[in-house]
């Protein structure tokens, strides 16, 4: 028999940690207040792991990234206490020195001596990365503002990007429409297949009326400003956690 696991990470957040040499200090009172807020988003999700971010190993001559951290053990540990099962650590390249988000998964496996766990190893395991549109945009726009020099600017109007997508989509579309002027015309032959695509996607698009459709613009625009603003005030309060941790450490 095949048995196929398959776990699906749909959501993240940070947690704050200080390491002191060998030692690892896990903001846990901030990792169970946002969870407890997090499950009364979403109350069917369930924690399977944890995250870390990495840098290319200047070591490495081709210029890999190091994927465990020494002190990878001692958060896997943690966060196998909070997953039902074994947790799965994800490692996210932040470089962004080609032109996608390098991503890799690892399950740990116990090494024993005489019925003692000494240390843990980490075994890569298959990863596929799915994206909606939206988060596809906003990821190709990280790796375009990662080149340039200053990065992305927090004074750049967004207004620009969304320009760009209206002029994408404006393009597209005169493309589908003079397709479809030259099959009526007969100067090119019908394509079937391409036919369906366009009668499928025209019929993706909902029928609305101007007033409800702008209803529900403004609706959305004040989501978007209140994730807006709690983003906001998670950053603030990592970046005082950060703080006080290195008063702490001092």
């Amino acid at each position: 028999f095949l048995f196929i696991f398959q776990v699906e990470i749909t959501n993240a957040f940070a947690v704050p940690h200080a390491e002191r040499g060998d030692e690892v200090a896990i903001g846990k009172d901030f990792n169970r207040q946002m969870l407890a807020l997090h499950l009364r988003a979403n109350p069917r999700e369930t924690v399977v792991g944890w995250y870390a971010t990495a840098l290319p190993d200047e070591s490495d001559p081709n210029g890999e990234f190091k994927c465990i951290a020494d002190t990878s053990s001692l958060i896997h540990e943690f966060y196998a206490g909070e997953c039902d099962d074994d947790p799965i650590h994800l490692v996210v390249d932040t470089s962004l020195q080609t032109d996608a988000v390098a991503l890799r998964a690892y399950k740990s496996t116990p090494v024993c001596v005489k019925g003692e766990p000494l240390a843990n190893v980490f075994h890569e395991i298959r990863l596929a990365l799915k994206s909606s549109e939206s988060e596809r945009i906003c990821i190709d726009r990280m790796i375009g503002s990662s080149s340039t020099p200053e990065g992305a600017s927090a004074t750049q109007d967004e207004s620009l990007a969304l320009r760009i997508s209206m002029e994408k989509l404006l393009e597209m579309l005169e493309t589908c429409s003079a397709y479809v002027d030259k099959v009526v015309d007969g100067t090119i032959s019908a394509d079937d297949e391409v036919g369906r695509d366009i009668s499928e996607t025209l019929n993706s698009v909902p029928r609305i009326r101007p007033e409800v459709f702008d209803k529900m613009f403004n609706d959305s625009l004040q989501d978007l400003l209140m994730v807006t603003y709690l983003s906001n005030i998670t950053k603030t309060q990592l970046t005082i956690a950060e703080k006080l941790n290195e008063t702490l450490g001092k």
